[in-house]
């Protein structure tokens, strides 16, 4: 009996730090990290502050564990999403940066993609925040160019994987934020473009590169 209660206490918990941590990303990602307090959540939540505060510490830890949190969605939107169905080489580094503009078009985050929210605030604040922000970042565009790599027999003029990586998650950052500040999809029909523009420069099949195509028109409607 008391082993009963003490897991429903638990599986309690454990549902309102979800529930917690749903509220806390929407906040962060359209007032950003560095305004999200207890307060503030627990009143977006309807939670108590105390309720709040002995989920996650202080700001900092609330701080990191969203970003935790948002990592993990990113990972299941983007990248688990790709992997599952798309076999390695060019059409998964496709499905990758189509599934990112579907992500961030979407808006699965309230104020776009967090982590090009979160980098713009954090960029110039050393700390464990800014730290933790930098390591899904770093992961993601690691994760690209290791795609990339696989794909290198399909672009045969590709001589440095990570530095494609690089232009291409900064074209995608570049739409995130224009897209916001117009209220428009263009640009992420201009990122799709561009993209598919680099990869036809390395020597893509253009049959493979059509998903991009199509997403560049399907942004423009």
């Amino acid at each position: 009996m008391a082993q009963e209660l003490i897991d429903g206490r638990r599986a309690r918990g454990d549902e309102t730090r979800r529930v917690v941590l749903s509220h806390a990303l929407d906040l962060a990602s359209v007032e950003g990290l560095d305004g999200l307090s207890i307060g503030r959540l627990a009143e977006a939540s309807g939670q108590s502050k105390s309720g709040v505060a002995t989920l996650f510490g202080s700001k900092q830890g609330l701080q990191l564990s969203v970003i935790d949190a948002a990592q993990a969605v990113f990972t299941r939107e983007v990248i688990d999403a790709v992997r599952e169905r798309t076999p390695r080489g060019l059409d998964r580094v496709v499905a990758l940066v189509t599934g990112w503009i579907d992500y961030s078009r979407g808006r699965i985050f309230a104020g776009g993609c967090f982590f090009s929210a979160a980098s713009a605030e954090f960029d110039s604040k050393p700390g464990p925040v800014r730290d933790a922000v930098m390591a899904a970042l770093d992961t993601w565009e690691s994760y690209l160019a290791a795609s990339l790599a696989h794909a290198a027999p399909e672009l045969p003029d590709m001589t440095d994987p990570a530095q494609v990586a690089f232009e291409v998650t900064s074209v995608l950052a570049a739409a995130n934020t224009r897209s916001l500040l117009h209220d428009s999809d263009e640009p992420y029909a201009r990122a799709a473009r561009a993209v598919r523009d680099r990869l036809r420069g390395l020597g893509a099949d253009e049959a493979k590169l059509a998903p991009l195509t199509e997403q560049a028109d399907a942004a423009r409607r």
